[in-house]
């Protein structure tokens, strides 16, 4: 035997046994539970809810301090379960799918789960096959963001967005009703009557949802809602672009309008550049407000009002329903629907809804406005009546009281001159 051999063996003598590894049997000892006890908490089973927090803290301090590392194959065999997660999303992109994705994934690493993320880019070939395909992984359940859903499957499943009337299929919608009837009174308080609205793209599985409910909402606020000032998006593009092009098609039409109310942010941000283009200010021509305030959303120039859907919260909700769900398989408790309350942000994008005669695409009123206001006397007799009936139908007030609004905004247009 050779020196070097010899050296070699007398390192392996030398060198300290490995560390023999945890086992939930020696935790439960160390703390003085009884092994199911800890088993309860470490696996964060639904049943652990009953364990005072006290002793789940002095398991998991213990477990910590001992090193103990659960053994998913052990836990697996034992379970009958993987511990992982499909998730279905129709892309990954800045926004909506972004945000609840974090919620998921904040829940699921607590709770000891694993996740993966297919992403069917709204085709519908894609759709029905990747629930089969994450089946056939083994997954214990599935959350489907803003997917539309039409299968029973063997495993729980919860969606995000839209409602699916589905055995075993649990829903997480914002209260469409309530977002609504925020952003419409928002701006109706502000003056605002003439209101155009970007709906989303016919695959979205909010589309309709939130468009029926804006149409309840300007039923009771009296508001009108004009075919023409209804425009809808068309594209799968997660970008501004969308919104942007839209808002540009339809401003050509020249139909008037004080205010905009966009599908999400990302639309709205598309559509505050395309007014700025075609020389209207934010928000003294046209108020905007988005919905779902992304991130971003706050950092928009001006900082965009929008209906916050609490979108980490409904990735939350969504990941603990389904543990919920997956630990109680024969549970008839779970409700088919939960309702996230949305809450309106206010910032820069939104303003008191003044008089206009028309949108003529500039910031400044034209040489016929101004002569038309400035032909107006002291009271408002000779002020051209067009104009007199656009202020009557926007703010309610008689024509006298009307004409002579129109006469004072004469004379400041034409810098005091009657």
């Amino acid at each position: 035997m050779s020196r070097q051999n010899k050296g070699s063996r007398a390192n392996r003598l030398a060198a300290p046994p490995p560390k023999k590894q945890v086992t939930l049997k020696m935790l439960a000892d160390y703390v003085g539970l009884a092994p199911a006890t800890v088993s309860l908490v470490i696996n964060q089973s639904v049943v652990a809810e009953n364990i005072p927090q006290r002793t789940k803290d002095l398991i998991f301090a213990a477990a910590e301090k001992l090193h103990y590392r659960p053994n998913f194959v052990a836990r697996s065999l034992r379970t009958q379960r993987t511990f992982n997660i499909g998730v279905m999303v129709p892309e990954i992109s800045e926004g909506y799918e972004t945000l609840v994705i974090s919620g998921i994934e904040d829940y699921l690493l607590q709770a000891g789960y694993f996740y993966c993320i297919v992403s069917h880019r709204h085709k519908p070939d894609l759709i029905d096959e990747y629930p089969r395909l994450l089946l056939g992984r083994s997954v214990d359940g599935i959350i489907a963001i803003d997917t539309p859903w039409k299968e029973a499957l063997p495993i729980p499943v919860v969606t995000v967005s839209g409602l699916h009337e589905v055995s075993g299929v649990t829903n997480v919608v914002v209260d469409h009703d309530l977002a609504a009837d925020l952003a419409l009174r928002h701006l109706h308080q502000l003056g605002h009557r003439r209101i155009a609205f970007i709906k989303g793209q016919e695959f979205s599985s909010d589309t309709e949802l939130r468009w029926n409910a804006i149409v309840r909402s300007a039923k009771q606020l009296e508001l009108p809602i004009f075919p023409k000032l209804v425009w809808q998006l068309r594209g799968e593009t997660p970008s501004p672009d969308l919104g942007y092009k839209v808002t540009q098609k339809h401003l050509r039409e020249r139909e008037l309008f004080t205010a905009l109310f966009a599908f999400n942010d990302i639309s709205a941000i598309g559509a505050v550049r395309a007014l700025r283009e075609a020389g209207f200010r934010i928000p003294e021509d046209v108020s905007v407000v988005g919905f779902d305030d992304i991130q971003s959303a706050a950092f928009q120039s001006p900082a965009l009002t929008t209906i916050r859907q609490p979108l980490r919260k409904m990735g939350k909700v969504a990941a603990e329903t389904l543990l919920k769900r997956i630990g109680s398989p024969n549970s008839d408790t779970q409700a088919k629907i939960i309702k996230i309350e949305p809450e309106l942000v206010v910032r820069g994008s939104t303003s008191t809804a003044l008089p206009k005669s028309a949108l003529d695409g500039t910031d400044q009123p034209s040489k016929k406005t101004v002569s038309d206001f400035s032909s107006s006397g002291a009271n408002g007799s000779s002020a051209h009546p067009d104009i007199v009936e656009l202020v009557m139908r926007e703010t309610g007030l008689s024509q006298e009281v009307s004409a002579k609004v129109v006469a004072v905004v004469g004379r400041y247009l034409t810098g005091g001159q009657s």
